[in-house]
């Protein structure tokens, strides 16, 4: 999948423009919205669909947008850079979408939608518009915690669910603000799980779930809900298809898993701010064909390519590679070390490295099996704390 079509869903907002995703680096506009005449013919209702999950004890789409809808909100963030800057907001307004989480007044959103934002607004389902305050932003995980001073009575928090339970084929509902129309519903499945994106600094957003629910700019920020109301999800990106015009949803969405955005709403409601442990390397998952062509002293594990300058692994003596080869159209760093194992858990994916570093705190200290040369042996790492972007 090739992150280049790949969009977060905040539209942009401009004194004669209405629409837009924003790209790391670039910022692609959709056309103005016009007004058409429009021809009204009424028909009877038709029932809404049931959203049944296995239980059996789905609501349905109008229950959950009923129960749901009251607690997301349409925000508006004004860029507080000028001209030059290289933020793909460009001094234009953000519009995003974001929901409550409890009665003190706190709510999440992407860290795109608020990203060097000057000013924030928020604006409820009544019609209410008031001013936030930035908490806290996680641009590692693209979330950001705002908080508004409104009456308790105003705010309808959503629950968050356990996004490990999500399987494929589960329906889901999105509510957000595409284009600027709010609090509209869209429905659908969960089409994939353990999807990989790329956060707004470059490093990578992991557990993702892809659902093919309709999201589009504005939806940043908004839930995905499951059959029972719970929020299992932050909407985050749209893939647009090959093309530099292509802007708009072609039913695949993703969106930052509700475990991870219990984590860091935890932290960031505790601290004000997010640590992300880091090891400092990079490298690739061993494989039957690299270990059988190479003759690895092991088949599963992964290869240090390379060694970030002043990182807990360099401080601890990890080896990255010096040969470059090529396995099945893959380019792999070889000479290095191979980890095997990470305080007792075993390791054979880049996915399962990252996991085990985010169990962990920076400063925490960890035992590392690796393989150098055909040597067995373990290293002791202090973790450091992951820095602006992969390239420190």
């Amino acid at each position: 999948m090739s992150f280049a079509s790949l969009r977060p869903v905040a539209a942009l907002v401009g004194s004669a423009v209405l629409g837009g995703v924003v790209a790391v680096g670039a910022v692609a506009l959709l056309g103005g919205l016009e007004s058409p005449t429009t021809v009204v013919t009424e028909t009877a209702a038709a029932p809404s669909p049931t959203l049944a999950p296995a239980a059996g004890d789905g609501m349905s789409v109008n229950e959950i947008y009923e129960r749901a809808a009251p607690g997301v909100v349409r925000i508006n963030a004004t860029n507080s850079s000028t001209s030059g800057s290289p933020d793909p907001f460009g001094g234009q307004n953000a519009l995003g979408s974001g929901f409550v989480i409890d009665k003190t007044g706190h709510i999440v959103t992407n860290y795109h939608v608020v990203r060097d934002a000057g000013q924030v607004t928020v604006s409820f389902s009544n019609r209410d518009t008031v001013k936030a305050t930035v908490v806290g932003t996680d641009p590692s995980t693209d979330l950001a915690v705002l908080r508004v001073e409104t009456a308790a009575s105003a705010l309808t928090p959503l629950k968050l669910g356990n996004s490990g339970a999500v399987r494929v084929g589960d329906p889901v509902v999105a509510i957000g603000n595409p284009f600027g129309l709010d609090r509209t519903v869209t429905a659908g499945i969960v089409s994939a799980l353990q999807r990989l994106i790329q956060a707004p600094n470059r490093f990578t957003i992991d557990h993702v779930i892809q659902t093919d629910a309709p999201i589009n700019p504005g939806n940043s920020g908004g839930p995905l809900l499951n059959a029972r109301g719970r929020v299992i999800g932050v909407n985050t990106q749209i893939e647009t298809g090959s093309g530099t015009s292509a802007t708009g949803n072609v039913g695949i969405g993703f969106a930052v898993p509700a475990n991870t955005v219990k984590d860091v709403v935890a932290q960031i409601l505790r601290t004000g701010r997010v640590n992300h442990a880091y090891l400092g390397i990079s490298g690739h998952a061993v494989t039957d064909d690299v270990a059988d062509t190479y003759n690895l002293p092991v088949k599963e594990g992964v290869l240090v390519e390379s060694v970030t300058n002043d990182s807990g692994a360099d401080k601890a003596g990890l080896e990255g590679g010096e040969t470059e080869v090529v396995v099945a159209g893959e380019t792999y760093v070889l000479g290095g070390d191979i980890i095997v194992a990470f305080d007792g858990r075993k390791i054979s994916s880049i996915e399962e490295l990252r996991d085990a570093i985010s169990g962990k705190k920076p400063g925490d200290k960890v035992s590392l099996v690796i393989y150098r040369d055909a040597t067995k042996t373990s290293v002791t790492v202090t973790l450091g704390r992951q820095p602006a972007s992969p390239q420190g």
